[in-house]
């Protein structure tokens, strides 16, 4: 089984490119985030003829996220439930396994936070507080579980591309850093890092100053796994080759293949 998650910015602008990609990349499974449509304008017709079921939790203009998958999904969640948001950034469903067993896929688009000290980044504080307290349920109900998306931190040095200019600001903070490893905390596991990787692999890149063909980037799109599917995690990988198409969104696709 394969998973992805990409951050498309625009599902409408990104829609032929996404559709290129899958037919490429045939995954069993992949998590959208900001489609920046209204449930309404959602191209459910163009997937389902690309041969996927969709799950989706539209917004205008901003956020939004959806779940793709080739069998149906069941239990369909939208957004985190107790949590009143009037943003739409996640989307939970079960889906089958070629052993018979259902894993849990979870998308999500973490809030940006804007700045440290901001009433934005006193809101995703609050969000990933509340993600986390959601998380332990979810994991209690489904032991196989996998969370991707667009988490809006990158959780180690080695994960920015400059490291000393980056210290200190959003996506980068010490708080940010304290969320993601608490998520670890809860068995989940970075599929990314559960390999050797070549250095200088980044999920995001600036529209401003080349800072694609300047490879000056920040891995923050990240596929998490529960602990039980950590032993059938047999590969993960960020695709690239999206980033340097006319008008591509900022982000790259990420990858998990699971023996499963």
């Amino acid at each position: 089984m394969k998973l992805a998650t990409w951050n498309v910015n625009s599902l409408s602008v990104r829609l032929p490119q996404l559709l290129d990609w899958l037919q490429a990349n045939p995954v069993d499974a992949i998590a959208l985030q900001e489609t920046k449509l209204t449930d309404d304008k959602f191209p459910h017709e163009a997937l389902s003829a690309a041969g996927y079921h969709a799950q989706w939790l539209g917004q205008r203009t901003y956020n939004g996220v959806a779940l793709l998958s080739r069998q149906p999904a069941t239990d369909v969640q939208r957004n985190i439930p107790g949590f009143a948001d009037e943003q739409a950034r996640v989307i939970a469903a079960t889906l089958p396994c070629a052993d018979g067993q259902p894993l849990r896929f979870i998308g999500a688009y973490f809030p940006n936070g804007q700045a440290p000290g901001s009433e934005k980044f006193a809101y995703k504080m609050a969000w990933l507080e509340a993600l986390r307290e959601w998380l332990k349920s979810q994991l209690a109900e489904f032991p196989r579980l996998v969370l991707g998306g667009d988490f809006n931190i990158a959780p180690e040095d080695r994960d920015v591309h400059d490291p000393v200019l980056w210290a200190g600001q959003i996506h980068c903070t010490p708080e940010e850093r304290a969320h993601f490893q608490a998520l670890s905390g809860l068995g989940l596991v970075d599929a990314f890092r559960l390999f050797d990787q070549p250095p200088r692999l980044w999920s995001w890149w600036d529209y401003r100053n080349l800072a694609f063909r300047k490879n000056q980037g920040l891995r923050i799109d990240h596929l998490l796994v529960s602990e039980p599917l950590r032993p059938l995690v047999r590969g993960c990988l960020i695709d690239k080759a999206p980033r340097k198409n006319e008008r591509p969104s900022d982000h790259a696709p990420v990858v998990v293949e699971l023996d499963c």
